[in-house]
């Protein structure tokens, strides 16, 4: 009889088991977290190409309207949403810290619009007039009628 009362009164964790319990929980968040932040930027990379493509496609459009690429380098998703049938609203770049629009450079013959990448730093400095050879710093995405 005396057996079976002292079982009857372990009813709660130890301050060991506890601590145990709690130890494997931290290392499955560390493991996981690593991994969350790669998927993320894996998102945001898919989700920025898909963004360029439709640029370029707003900016081919325009230019099969008008004759001629848009000129402008700034605030390139608002002249696009206003005079391209492809876009409505303005696209903000998912790399940029600022919350700010892809870049946009043109020429007249050729355009590149860009992102400023995973890393944040790429930028596209200046496309060639004759040969469309982009020139960039950093690992932009970019979307080009000329040579990336």
């Amino acid at each position: 009889m005396r057996i079976i009362r002292e079982k009857e009164k372990k009813k709660g964790f130890t301050i060991l088991e506890i601590l145990v319990v709690l130890s494997v929980i931290a290392i499955l968040i560390g493991i996981a977290v690593p991994r969350f932040k790669g998927m993320q930027d894996a998102a945001n990379v898919t989700k920025a190409k898909s963004e360029l493509r439709v640029y370029q496609a707003a900016v081919e459009s325009i230019k099969n309207m008008t004759g001629a690429y848009p000129v402008t380098t700034a605030n390139l998703g608002s002249v696009l949403a206003s005079a391209s049938p492809v876009i409505t609203t303005a696209l903000v770049d998912p790399f940029s810290t600022t919350g700010a629009d892809y870049n946009y450079i043109a020429n007249g013959s050729y355009y590149v619009i860009s992102s400023v990448g995973s890393a944040g730093t790429g930028s596209v400095t200046a496309i060639h007039n004759t040969t469309g050879i982009v020139t960039k710093t950093g690992a932009p995405l970019e979307a080009t009628n000329g040579t990336p």
